[in-house]
């Protein structure tokens, strides 16, 4: 499939699509008649390059081309997917579709943002039914992961593996629902919680920052980790999910609900939610709050990073893709390149220059990438061994700044059955300058015990060919340097 991205339809929704694209190296192309449709979009993309690549501590793939469209035909030629957001009218979108597939060959797949429609109401009346379904994502795109995918009886399981593997390569949870129902499965819940948040209103129970605050301050914090059933499930304590069933199940039948009720949206219930929610956050702009939800997006589902949670454990499964492959030679004396890694966001600090405690993450990362060139990876750790650093020296040599990309390159000092001496020089790209350079002692241990004991065969004979090979270079004239130490002339 061609990585190039149409999208059809440049709101809030669309602009998050573009920005999920481009920042993943598709080439983008918008369409969309709206004046302002440059400016929208590109006020999304910038919050997006503001907040997504701080999600990751690997490089993200280059950013692709982005191209404002006059016409839906340019958009969508040579498009290898075309991504739908235009409004929720049926017969809107229905135009859309035929306008699409006129210009486009069969097989190439239309993925509709509804939050609503089913599949196959979409595909009514289509040139290619079978190339339409439903990919519909959360607001913003940029930053959940979250894409609802529903096909028809039309749908080939071909068609919707291809999707599937689309959108994971996006970062994205694609979620097949197998059964098509009106407003899939999120916004069915949502709307539950939204008819009675109206009520609430309405009768004068709570203003709309109080059912704001319910949610954020209490259960919302509980969902974003666990989720509805999760949540129960602890509720239940020892005697779990049945025991809370058991416990709790009896209130489904008292008259707590309004669900199967809506209040009338009259112009005063209109004006009582309008003013009330201009109280609780009209002190800021649309863009000030979109960059306030995108930071504190970006602080939660790194805290679940950290601990490789629900939406956290999916981010480190998709940012293991981003790694480069582990170069490296065994028997020639060339030096490691081991890693290659661009300054993020996230990586800044006060004064504008990465902060001192990423410059040793990326020699722990230019080691861990040895330690898997020469045998230590998984299998090896899960039979109780590994390597410890025991000591580290780093000399700064230069300012890093945010964006910029830098190479490790790793020279082996001196090795034995127990130790591993290296020095990782750290260089910036563009220009070659050596910004810092690490020596690093590690020793091998029996994880259980942590005593110090010799390595495994394979693990030697990697090492072996290798450490001979660095014999022959150059010995690193900062290596033995001692902390404060002057050069002398």
């Amino acid at each position: 499939m061609k990585q190039i991205a149409a999208i059809v339809g440049g709101g809030v929704i669309g602009g998050g699509w573009a920005a999920r694209f481009l920042l993943n190296g598709w080439d983008v192309r918008v369409f969309d008649p709206h004046p302002d449709t440059e400016r929208r979009v590109g006020e999304v993309i910038d919050n997006a390059m503001n907040a997504l690549p701080r999600l990751y501590d690997a490089p993200m793939p280059k950013q692709g081309n982005l191209v404002f469209c006059d016409s839906l035909v340019d958009a969508v030629a040579d498009a290898g997917w075309v991504q739908e957001s235009v409004p929720e009218r049926l017969a809107t979108k229905h135009a859309a579709y035929r306008s699409i597939q006129e210009h486009t060959d069969a097989g190439t797949l239309v993925g509709s943002s509804t939050s609503g429609f089913k599949p196959s109401e979409l595909q009514q009346g289509a040139i290619r039914p079978q190339d339409i379904l439903v990919a519909h994502p959360f607001n913003p795109v940029y930053l959940l992961p979250l894409v609802e995918l529903v096909p028809s009886a039309r749908n080939s399981e071909a068609g919707v593996e291809e999707v599937k593997e689309l959108m994971r390569g996006l970062g994205m949870v694609p979620l097949h629902i197998r059964r098509e129902i009106d407003a899939h499965i999120a916004d069915r819940l949502l709307e539950a919680v939204w008819r009675e948040s109206l009520w609430l209103v309405r009768d004068d129970i709570a203003t709309t920052q109080e059912i704001d605050d319910v949610i954020r301050l209490g259960f919302g914090l509980r969902w974003a980790q666990m989720g509805l059933f999760e949540t129960y499930r602890v509720a239940g304590g020892e005697a779990g999910m049945k025991h809370f069933i058991g416990q709790f199940g009896p209130c489904l039948e008292w008259p707590w609900s309004r669900l199967t009720d809506v209040p009338e949206l009259t112009e005063a219930l209109i004006d009582k939610i309008a003013s009330q929610s201009d109280a609780q956050s009209g002190a800021l702009s649309i863009r000030e709050l979109e960059r306030l939800r995108d930071d504190n997006l970006v602080g939660l589902l790194r805290a679940l990073k950290d601990r490789d949670s629900a939406a956290g454990a999916h981010l480190n499964a998709h940012e293991a893709t981003l790694l480069p492959p582990v170069n490296g030679r065994a028997g020639t004396a060339e030096l490691l390149e081991l890693l290659d890694v661009q300054v993020l966001p996230s990586w800044i600090d006060y004064n504008g220059h990465m902060t001192e405690y990423r410059y040793l993450q990326v020699f722990a990362d230019a080691s861990d990438a040895l330690l898997r060139l020469i045998g230590v990876n998984q299998e090896y750790l899960a039979g109780g061994h590994s390597y410890y650093t025991a000591e580290s020296h780093i000399m700064h040599r230069s300012e890093a700044k945010l964006g910029e990309r830098l190479s490790t390159s790793t020279q082996i000092i001196e090795t034995d059955e127990k130790r591993l001496h290296v020095f990782h020089t750290l260089h910036a790209v563009l220009d070659g300058r050596v910004v810092a350079t690490a020596e690093q002692m590690m020793l091998h241990v029996n994880s259980a015990s942590g005593a110090v004991c010799p390595a495994g065969e394979t693990v030697m004979q990697s090492l072996a060919p290798l450490a001979k090979a660095h014999r022959e270079l150059p010995r690193p004239d900062p290596v033995g340097r001692f902390t404060g130490q002057r050069r002398t002339a």
